[in-house]
């Protein structure tokens, strides 16, 4: 089967560039505002309360998902991102202006956690509403490929031209990838929608924990990702900032770099994964990178020199993609499609230990020192991965197990 398969599909042609465009802003965003509040603070505690802000949403993503669910993906997905459109003009509009300062960055920063966490889960529903199953596990890679790629053209393109242009022209290429993404995202089209039987709202959502919680491998797979999330994304997303700045000494090119290394190893993994397709074994494959994954942070928290500790980041990037990919497989091949919204709302609902993960290592780091703290947390998720593995073995590592092999479509 061939990888570029699932570019056969209409909507999925018109949906790649505008998620990818969506995935740029987001990776610019992050670079440039992180930045500027640490340059403004200089405290790494108010760095770390940046970035857990910006998925604060997670809690209500549930939320999200029965309403995608409920009026469509795709109709759900252009109104978000016409609200980030609309957050980087207001950002663009204050930083020409000289009235942009952390408090600001703060509180938009607020404002968009409350709904950017649930794009990615969002952006998978509609791909698999459009998508055939065996072409499932290519897309998904093709589809993750976008937000590995714009962590590299995110950091490497937004510290140039924050370098060449300023915040505030930058800002405006921002708004014009949103933009162009919510043209693009209007433009897919979707199969006519199933006649469901209207509930409460909050029905809707018991059932979907209900759904999650009946199903082994869901239930797994979202251990594992809030496993994840909270022990080893802060120390390759929200901290490298701290890491390029006070470990490595370099400036805010360097910490492009830095974010460049992880990316270009998860875009490598990612490319290996769309592949093999088919071949693939989803469970196995997330159990085993997990599994190597955080004894590399417990080596990364070692390392001093620049040099060694991008190569080990480029490789922590390429590890990390054989479970990342796999989980949001699993959990669409084995959500019943009703459920798919709801499944994938809860899912981000799982990033919540993205921003519990962010606040904690802040103080912990004042206090033990990046080694200690970074050690610390890796110990935690291998501990962790294991236990889960354990408890869920019969339904994760069998070749024959549902999380293992494609539905028929």
């Amino acid at each position: 089967m061939k990888p570029l398969a699932p570019f056969r599909q209409p909507g999925f042609r018109r949906q790649f560039p505008a998620d990818l465009a969506t995935s740029w802003a987001f990776e610019v965003e992050t670079l440039v505002l992180g930045w500027f509040v640490l340059a403004e603070t200089g405290s790494v505690v108010w760095l770390t309360a940046f970035a857990a802000l910006q998925y604060l949403g997670t809690l209500i993503a549930p939320m999200f998902g029965v309403a995608g669910d409920r009026i469509g993906h795709r109709q759900l997905l252009s109104a978000m991102r016409g609200f980030y459109a609309a957050q980087a003009a207001v950002i663009a509009a204050m930083a020409l202006t000289g009235t942009l300062g952390a408090p600001q960055v703060l509180v938009i920063a607020t404002l968009m956690g409350l709904v950017r966490p649930s794009d990615l889960g969002l952006r998978s529903a509609l791909i698999a509403a459009t998508m055939p199953p065996p072409l499932m596990t290519q897309a998904m890679g093709i589809s993750r490929s976008s937000a590995d790629s714009a962590r590299i053209a995110g950091a490497l393109a937004g510290a140039g031209l924050v370098a060449t242009l300023g915040l505030g022209p930058t800002y405006l290429v921002v708004t014009g990838l949103y933009l162009f993404s919510l043209a693009r995202t209007l433009g897919v089209a979707t199969p006519d929608r199933i006649p469901v039987a209207r509930t409460s709202p909050w029905r809707d959502l018991r059932d979907g924990f209900a759904h999650v919680r009946g199903n082994p491998p869901l239930l797994a797979t979202m251990l594992l990702a809030f496993l994840v999330n909270l022990a080893a994304f802060p120390t390759t997303g929200g901290l490298l900032p701290y890491v390029a700045r006070e470990i490595y000494g370099m400036d805010q090119s360097g910490l492009g770099t830095l974010v460049a290394c992880f990316a270009g190893g998860a875009l490598a993994g990612t490319c290996v994964v769309i592949a093999r397709g088919a071949a693939l074994k989803p469970a196995r494959s997330m159990v085993l990178s997990c599994l190597a994954w955080f004894p590399m942070l417990m080596l990364f928290a070692q390392i001093r020199d620049p040099i060694p500790g991008m190569t080990l980041m480029t490789l922590i990037g390429f590890t990390q993609s054989f479970a990342m990919v796999p989980m949001s497989v699993i959990l669409l091949r084995c959500a019943d499609e009703p459920y798919r919204g709801r499944v994938m709302g809860l899912r981000m609902l799982a990033v919540y230990g993205l921003p519990i993960g962010l606040v904690l290592s802040g103080p912990a780091i004042a206090w033990l020192g990046f080694t200690q703290a970074t050690t610390l947390y890796a110990t935690i998720g291998l501990i962790c991965t294991l236990a889960i593995t354990t408890t869920f073995h019969h339904h994760l590592l069998p070749s024959t197990a549902t999380a293992n092999t494609p539905r028929p479509g």
